[in-house]
This record gives C-alpha cells, sequence and structure tokens, in this order.
C-alpha cells in the first residue's frame, strides 16, 4: 500500500506522465498501470478526514537535493541487481522519461519521496516478474519424448540430502571387497542415480562379478571375446543365408528412437548393426526379430553417459576415442544378452512367451478391473491387438527412452523383472488408463488411443506411481494365481 498522493501534485504529475506516455514505446503493462489507477480513484478521495490529515503531512516540503540524491541511488542499485540488463526498446523507453523526470531537476523538481518510490516500483513491475513461492519445490520441465536426460541429470535442480544420500550408499555397497547384491537390489527398486548406473546395470545384469578385483579382468576378457565374434562371423552378413537377417536389421536400425539425433549416426548404427547380426548368429533358435532393436538402445545409452558429461541425445560419438567406443558397444552387447536369455520364448518361433503373457494380462485385468474389460469386450477389442507390442518391447515404444531406463533400474532389481513383474506393470499402465478408456465407444477410438498414449510428459514420478501399483498387484496376486483365474 502506498500512501496518498498530494492533490497539488497528482494533476501536474499526470499530465506530465501523459506527455511522457505519448512516445510510441509506451509499455503495455506501464498502461494497465495508468488503467488501474484510474479506476481506483476513490481510493485516493481527499474528502475522507483521515487522508486529508494524511495528504496535509505528506505535502510537507522536502530538500530537493535529498530527493534526487535518494532517487538516484536507488535507481542505481536497481540497475545492478537487474538479471538481464538490456531489454526492449518499449519497455526501456518510458522509464529513461521517468528517470529524467525524477532527477535531472526538471518538471520532477521536489517529487515527494512517496512518489518516487511509486515510479520506481512501477519500474521494477515492468521490468522483473514477480518471484516465485520458495516455500514449494519447483519441479523441473521434464523434457519431450526426444529427450533422454531423466530428472537427475543436467538442467536439475542440485541433489536434495535425501539424494546424496542414497547416491553415498550406492557408492560404499559398489567399492566394498564384495558387493552385496541383495542389498544392492533392493537400493536401485526406487531407481539408481545417474552417476552410479554404468556399473550398477553391470552388476544387476550379471555381467560383472560382485567381487571388486576381479571385475577388471572380467571386463577385459569380455570385451575381448565380443570382438572376437565380430571376427569370426560378421563377414558372413552377405552370405546367403544371412542375407535376410542382415537386410532386416538394416531397415530396422534407422527406425530406431527416429527422433532422437543421438541414433541416427552413421557410427551408432554401424554399432548397432554388429550388436544385433552377432546376438542373431549366436541364438539360431530365435534369430533377429523385429523389436530386439529397441532393446540395445537403454544399455548404449546408460553405458555411453559413463563418458559423457552433458545431456546424451545430440552427442557426436566421433569425439570419444575408439577404445571407449569399443568398451560401449561390448557391455551394451553382454548386458543385452543377458536380458534377451530371459525371456528368448518371447522371439522363439510364433514367439508362444508373448501368447502366453497376454492372456495372462487379459485374466489380470478380468479381475482388477471387470468393467474396462467388458468394455473391450463389448466393442470387440482383442488384447492381443495392442498388448503384443508391449510385451514384444517392454513398453518402449509406449514410453519415452527416459522412462524406460528408469524403469528398467527395477526391472533389473526384480527376480524375473523383465518376463513375470513387466506384466504387473502392464496391468497397472492399462488401468492408468481406464477413464480414457471408458470414454471411448468405438472400436477404433479405443485402438488408437491404446497404440498412442499420451505419456511424452511423462518422467519420474509417473513411472514410481505406476511401479508402486505394479508390485501391489503382484502382492496380491503373484502367490494366489488362481485370483485371477475364472
Amino acid at each position: 500500500q502506498h500512501p496518498p498522493l498530494d492533490p497539488r501534485l497528482t494533476k501536474n504529475f499526470i499530465k506530465d506522465r501523459s506527455k511522457t506516455s505519448a512516445l510510441p514505446m509506451k509499455s503495455k503493462k506501464a498502461s494497465s498501470f495508468h488503467e488501474f489507477a484510474r479506476n481506483t480513484s476513490d481510493a485516493w478521495d481527499i474528502g475522507d478526514d483521515e487522508d486529508e490529515d494524511f495528504s496535509s503531512s505528506s505535502s510537507q516540503p522536502l530538500n530537493s537535493k535529498v530527493a534526487k540524491a535518494t532517487a538516484a541511488q536507488v535507481l542505481e542499485n536497481h540497475s545492478k541487481l537487474r538479471a538481464k540488463p538490456e531489454r526492449a526498446q518499449k519497455e526501456t523507453g518510458e522509464i529513461c522519461s521517468v528517470k529524467s523526470l525524477m532527477v535531472s531537476g526538471g518538471a520532477g523538481e521536489g517529487l515527494p519521496l512517496s512518489l518516487c518510490c511509486l515510479l520506481l516500483t512501477e519500474d521494477a513491475c515492468m521490468r522483473t516478474p514477480l518471484p516465485k513461492q520458495q516455500s514449494l519445490p519447483l519441479r523441473p520441465v521434464i523434457p519431450l519424448v526426444a529427450r533422454i536426460s531423466d530428472q537427475n541429470a543436467s538442467g536439475a535442480p542440485p541433489m536434495t540430502v535425501r539424494e546424496k544420500t542414497r547416491l553415498e550408499k550406492f557408492r560404499q555397497l559398489l567399492s566394498s571387497h564384495n558387493t552385496d547384491l541383495d542389498e544392492l537390489r533392493k537400493c536401485s527398486w526406487p531407481g539408481v542415480p545417474r552417476e552410479v548406473r554404468p556399473v550398477t546395470w553391470r552388476l544387476l545384469s550379471g555381467y560383472l562379478p560382485a567381487n571388486m578385483e576381479r571385475r577388471k579382468l572380467t571386463l577385459q576378457r569380455k570385451r575381448e571375446e565380443y570382438f572376437g565374434f565380430i571376427q569370426q562371423y560378421y563377414d558372413s552378413r552377405n552370405e546367403e543365408h544371412h542375407q535376410d537377417t542382415y537386410r532386416q536389421i538394416h531397415i530396422d536400425i534407422p527406425r530406431t528412437n527416429p527422433l532422437i539425433p543421438l541414433f541416427q549416426q552413421p557410427l551408432v548404427q554401424e554399432i548397432f548393426e554388429r550388436i544385433l547380426f552377432i546376438w542373431a548368429i549366436r541364438h539360431p533358435a530365435s534369430g533377429y526379430v523385429q523389436g530386439i532393436n529397441d532393446l540395445v538402445t537403454p544399455f548404449f545409452v546408460v553405458f555411453l553417459s559413463e563418458y559423457v558429461e552433458e545431456d546424451v541425445e545430440n552427442f557426436d560419438v566421433t569425439n570419444l576415442s575408439q577404445d571407449i567406443l569399443r568398451s560401449i558397444e561390448a557391455d551394451s552387447f553382454w548386458c543385452m544378452s543377458k536380458l534377451l536369455d530371459g525371456i528368448q520364448d518371447n522371439y522363439t518361433f510364433a514367439q508362444p512367451g508373448i501368447q502366453k503373457k497376454v492372456k495372462a494380462l487379459e485374466e489380470l485385468v478380468s479381475r482388477i478391473d471387470e468393467q474396462v474389460h467388458n468394455h473391450f469386450r463389448r466393442y470387440e477389442v482383442e488384447y492381443l491387438q495392442f498388448a503384443f507390442r508391449w510385451m514384444n518391447n517392454l513398453l518402449m515404444r509406449e514410453l519415452p527412452l527416459r522412462c524406460t531406463i528408469r524403469l528398467w533400474d527395477t526391472y533389473q532389481s526384480e527376480p524375473e523383472g523383465f518376463s513375470h513383474f513387466h506384466l504387473y506393470v502392464c496391468a497397472a499402465f492399462l488401468i492408468k488408463w481406464r477413464k480414457e478408456i471408458l470414454d471411448e465407444e468405438d472400436f477404433q477410438g479405443l485402438l488408437m488411443l491404446l497404440q498412442n498414449l499420451p505419456t511424452i510428459h511423462w518422467g519420474n514420478e509417473e513411472i514410481g506411481l505406476l511401479l508402486a501399483e505394479a508390485y501391489r498387484l503382484k502382492y496380491m496376486f503373484a502367490d494366489a494365481p488362481n485370483h485371477y483365474r475364472r
């Protein structure tokens, strides 16, 4: 609240301000301020007795030199504190004229200090946004689908005390002579800090031994073994009996995360081709199946982040040494192989693993949300029509990559996470959209919704809630399968 203006000065001031504001650079915010002042003129009514007393005291003559010096000092301090020294010309024009009004000794000679403060307040309102409330925690802006980094990456606020404590706990576990894998899984279930995720994933996938002394030799041996496979098998990609496999891989690689520049780099695509072709040659029971190409990307990004400080989605991998790229490639191959060993029946002939999981999902949903299940039956929607992709790609086509990486922190912490626990995640994911599903009242609308679910803005918080619901369902049904059988 500002004190009332002296009525003798108000007329002259408004007249001078109207001359100043005749400039074409008039600020929109300034005009709204004057409209507010005119609309609330009754608040400045000098007919009120209290206001008369107050205005009479405010009309006492002030030393003009003191007023000018004070106003100039306030302006100087304000200019030093501005976050952005340059503004658009239309915002600066009027305040320059106000500054001259107060400091030059012209029309503003002898202005009361309260009026100077009023002008300075208006200046501050025009130039600086209102400060955000500091009492509430500010959630960082979650990047869109083409962003890989999670909320713990660059651009996020500093780590909280709890996050620092968790990171220290991980470092203690990882640096011990024999890492306690059960304790590491327990710590990893709610998410792994970005700084220690690469080594944690290697341990949880079974690629690295728990014994600290054996890790370096194991990495060296497994990396050499992988590049031995390259020398032995990769040239056979042009042979007749391998041409179809290589051709399909070559077609699918550019389709892998097409919105992320990292995966469109020729060098990265060559790495993916080698990984997928070698895996297919070494697993003839399934060979290469579309969808396996997606499963390389989380491992590649996590192991790349070990050598890249900034966000990796635009990183040029040619800046890395050949040895580092070879390490990332070999580690991605072995960890992907460990994952696929647990779900290989998803990719053998007729994909029986996926068929069983989709059927189990249907039975589970029929028990936990009969209304949604009956809605699908009413409009003749088959679970296989939307859930096949959920099982084949482990929800990677439904979620941003940053969410998949967070999801896999938990999958690698759960026994049979990629096979058994994934069923309950899919059930929780489906029920998450029950309102939108029930609002759709035709076959085409339901399929369009289920194949394009709006998860583009999802981050760690949404994945955490999804996993909590999946764990609840698992706790209720996993050890009592008859609960979800009719």
